[in-house]
Protein backbone atom coordinates (compact mmCIF):
# COMPACT_ATOMS: atom_id res chain seq x y z
CA UNK A 1 0.00 0.00 0.00
CA UNK A 2 2.86 2.34 0.80
CA UNK A 3 4.37 1.94 -2.65
CA UNK A 4 1.01 2.54 -4.31
CA UNK A 5 0.46 5.70 -2.29
CA UNK A 6 3.96 6.91 -3.12
CA UNK A 7 3.26 6.32 -6.81
CA UNK A 8 -0.03 8.19 -6.52
CA UNK A 9 1.75 11.10 -4.87
CA UNK A 10 4.38 11.14 -7.62
CA UNK A 11 1.60 11.26 -10.20
CA UNK A 12 -0.13 14.10 -8.38
CA UNK A 13 -3.10 12.02 -7.23
CA UNK A 14 -4.66 12.80 -3.87
CA UNK A 15 -3.70 10.09 -1.35
CA UNK A 16 -7.25 9.78 -0.01
CA UNK A 17 -8.63 9.19 -3.49
CA UNK A 18 -5.88 6.67 -4.24
CA UNK A 19 -6.56 4.80 -0.99
CA UNK A 20 -10.26 4.69 -1.84
CA UNK A 21 -9.64 3.30 -5.34
CA UNK A 22 -6.81 0.86 -4.56
CA UNK A 23 -8.96 -2.15 -3.59
CA UNK A 24 -10.89 -1.97 -6.86
CA UNK A 25 -7.74 -1.48 -8.92
CA UNK A 26 -6.10 -4.40 -7.13
CA UNK A 27 -9.08 -6.67 -7.84
CA UNK A 28 -8.88 -5.91 -11.56
CA UNK A 29 -5.12 -6.50 -11.58
CA UNK A 30 -5.53 -9.88 -9.87
CA UNK A 31 -8.25 -10.98 -12.31
CA UNK A 32 -6.15 -9.99 -15.32
CA UNK A 33 -3.04 -11.67 -13.93
CA UNK A 34 -5.02 -14.86 -13.29
CA UNK A 35 -6.36 -14.77 -16.86
CA UNK A 36 -2.83 -14.42 -18.23
CA UNK A 37 -1.51 -17.25 -16.09
CA UNK A 38 -4.41 -19.50 -17.08
CA UNK A 39 -3.78 -18.72 -20.76
CA UNK A 40 -0.13 -19.70 -20.44
CA UNK A 41 -1.00 -23.02 -18.81
CA UNK A 42 -3.53 -23.83 -21.52
CA UNK A 43 -1.25 -22.29 -24.17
Amino acid sequence: MGAALSLAQALGINALIAAELLPEIEAVMVRKLNEQMKGRRNG
